[in-house]
């Protein structure tokens, strides 16, 4: 059994924020820099250009890579033979949001009555998902996502009959109608199988891949690759002014799912698709 004082979590928490709020991650700068020179519109390149200005700004300046620094998604991976000590997990994990996006001065988006709306004025409470797994160490993703592209998420509750065009049909219907509205050039995460909530779960964990991985299952690889080439054939390019990179990466995970079922979740990112990893 191995102890962590929940005091350690909060501090790395309150960093990863920071950091992933200020510091494009190098999975992302790399295919943002590949974009630059693949791209064949001439708009379009110089809308990327204009992005890489943006983050050399940001990171020089220390300030935001976009001025919504999102909701805190924080995934929680926890070894089986770890025990937490010094107060609540949670308590911990939501102190280093607070943290972080107080001391980072960060903008503090979120309400704490989704209809009476008024600001938690320190980006509290985040989004938190638990997972147990093997060993004594803690995996700590961090993902502040925005809604200009978690508005363009979809979910669809498809018929076993629809198959694997009906899960293509879905993805490009979900990138389609949110055109220009997530930011392009998108990397688009999708969960296929499990049930509602499930196929949602694994969309969202999925943008959190290294950009240019792939699934291990050859036919989810396939439909990454092809998905990956007909978004870009869409047209929307960078900014959705036009051009020949709309997607930089999809991502797909799956999951068993009912006899009756196959549902397909879509979340979209933008084009800095915040994300940090840490292990603890």
């Amino acid at each position: 059994m191995r102890t962590i004082d929940v005091s350690e979590i909060t501090k790395n928490i309150k960093e990863m924020c920071i950091e992933a709020n200020h510091f494009l991650s190098k999975d992302m700068d790399v295919a943002l820099k590949n974009a630059v020179k693949t791209e064949e519109s001439p708009l379009g390149r110089q809308i990327l250009d204009q992005l890489q200005e943006n983050l050399q700004i940001a990171a020089k300046d220390m300030i935001p890579i976009c001025q919504d620094t999102g909701m805190a998604v924080i995934f929680m991976e926890i070894g089986q033979e770890v025990h937490f000590e010094g107060g609540s997990l949670e308590d911990a994990i939501n102190e280093g949001v607070r943290q972080g996006y107080t001391e980072g001065f960060l903008r503090k988006s979120v309400v704490g009555d989704p209809i009476l709306r008024e600001n938690t004025k320190d980006n509290t409470p985040a989004i938190i998902h638990y997972s147990i797994v093997e060993g004594d160490k803690v995996k700590i993703k961090v993902a502040p996502k925005g809604f200009g592209s978690e508005n363009m998420s979809r979910v669809f509750m498809l018929k076993p009959a629809d198959g694997i065009e009906g899960v293509k049909n879905a993805i490009l219907t979900a990138v389609k109608d949110a055109g220009p509205n997530a930011c392009p050039p998108m990397i688009v995460g999708v969960g296929v199988g499990g049930t509602f909530e499930k196929c949602a779960l694994m969309a969202k964990e999925a943008l959190t891949r290294e950009v240019g991985s792939h699934s291990d299952i050859p036919w989810v690889k396939e439909l990454e690759e092809e998905m990956l080439d007909k978004i870009n054939r869409l047209g929307i390019g960078p900014g959705g002014l036009g051009g020949t990179t709309t997607a930089l990466a999809v991502n797909v995970n799956t999951y068993p799912t009912h006899i009756a079922g196959l549902p397909v979740g879509i979340n979209i990112c933008c084009h800095v698709n915040r994300h940090i990893i840490r292990e603890v």
